[in-house]
């Protein structure tokens, strides 16, 4: 029999700022049977320009920013649900977008940090966490070895610490591009346990077969009703879903070779053969396009003039989701400020080094 494997119920902002709505998924997580429930901890300006452009969801289209707005909710909101979750005999933990939120959740005491694979390269926010004495989950969707390098450089004295989530970030993300053989390897290459947080949409087949691969870790959203308000609900799983992917994990723990054939005949050698991949870290087909947009970069927060000197707060490490453009990456920060502009900026717009003047030519 192999070892238990850790499974979060991904709640996020399922809740949509109810708390009974957030007690309730809570309820759902432990009825079937997760292991920790996970949230967000959200402040639009942490994560979006204003501008960043709209989002559709069943209710309609609406501002992405402003639906980000209404999801930020006093630490009170999560001290509760921590200590619901404690009732149920969930262990939590949450994900922080940035300095703010991560001081919030630090005061919540979780059982483990979760840093979304967006912000696999907010080089400040890890930095950060890598001080803090809690575990840590990394996701590492749109993203290529080197930056996933990148990311656990701060966390290179506290491996025994840290895991490490394979996840293809697209939503729903496709099985058959999971490349899910790639997961011994990450193991091998970075030292540090592994996992996957799955997007897709069958509560079995990722699942299964990553725990058969050597995932440690599972983590998939869980919601109340599919056709709900919640940013992630049409791609999470209902509680009945969850219910059978934890089923079907637990029985891979106990007889893995059976749950391998049983997949094999419920959708094809060929199918399950793709789903696996060729164990090459590489981005995903679906996730090409969304390479350095969905990851963090550089964007101004306001319009500025030639010639004006670029201040901390003209500038932050964003998204660059949707309508905006993307700027350089988060490490050429210390770059930018101070710096004076050759060319007009227009606020969100992302902030690249062709925009500066030489460091230097201006007063201090």
């Amino acid at each position: 029999m192999g070892k238990t494997t850790f499974i979060i119920a991904e709640i996020g902002t399922s809740h949509c700022a109810s708390l009974e709505k957030a007690k309730a998924l809570v309820d759902a997580a432990k009825k079937s049977g997760a292991s920790a429930v996970k949230f967000q901890i959200v402040y639009a300006d942490e994560i979006l320009h204003p501008k960043t452009g709209f989002v559709r969801l069943p209710t309609g289209n609406i501002p992405l920013y402003e639906r980000f707005k209404e999801l930020e909710v006093p630490l009170s909101f999560y001290e509760e649900l921590r200590a619901y979750s404690y009732e149920k005999g969930l262990l939590f933990g949450a994900s922080p977008f940035g300095l703010k939120s991560l001081e919030e959740l630090c005061r919540l005491n979780p059982d483990f940090i979760k840093i979304a694979s967006p912000e696999l390269n907010h080089y400040p926010l890890l930095e950060a966490v890598s001080k803090i004495n809690i575990p840590v989950i990394l996701s590492s969707g749109v993203s290529l070895l080197g930056d996933i390098e990148k990311a656990l450089f701060y966390f290179q004295d506290r491996k025994d610490t840290i895991s490490l989530l394979h996840c293809i970030t697209q939503y729903p993300a496709p099985e058959d591009e999971y490349n899910l053989s790639l997961l011994p390897s990450l193991k091998n290459i970075f030292g540090v346990k592994v996992g996957v947080s799955d997007h897709s949409l069958n509560p079995i087949l990722v699942p299964v077969l990553s725990y058969l691969q050597g995932a440690e870790i599972i983590e998939k959203h869980i919601c109340l009703d599919k056709t709900e308000e919640g940013l992630d609900d049409p791609v999470a799983l209902s509680p009945k879903e969850f219910k059978t992917m934890v089923d079907a994990i637990r029985m891979a723990e106990k007889a893995p070779k059976k749950m391998y054939k049983k997949c094999i005949k419920s959708y094809g050698k060929a199918y399950v053969k793709a789903v696996l991949g060729t164990g090459e870290k590489k981005l995903a087909a679906s996730e090409k396009a969304a390479y350095t947009k969905t990851n963090r970069s550089l964007h101004y927060m306001r319009d500025m003039e030639v010639g004006e000197i670029i201040q901390e707060k003209d500038i932050s490490i964003l998204r660059t989701e949707k309508i905006l453009t993307v700027g350089e990456s988060p490490e050429f920060l210390s770059l930018f400020v101070g710096s004076r502009l050759q060319t007009k900026v227009i606020s969100g717009e992302g902030a690249l080094v062709e925009h500066l003047i030489a460091k230097g030519n201006h007063e201090k």
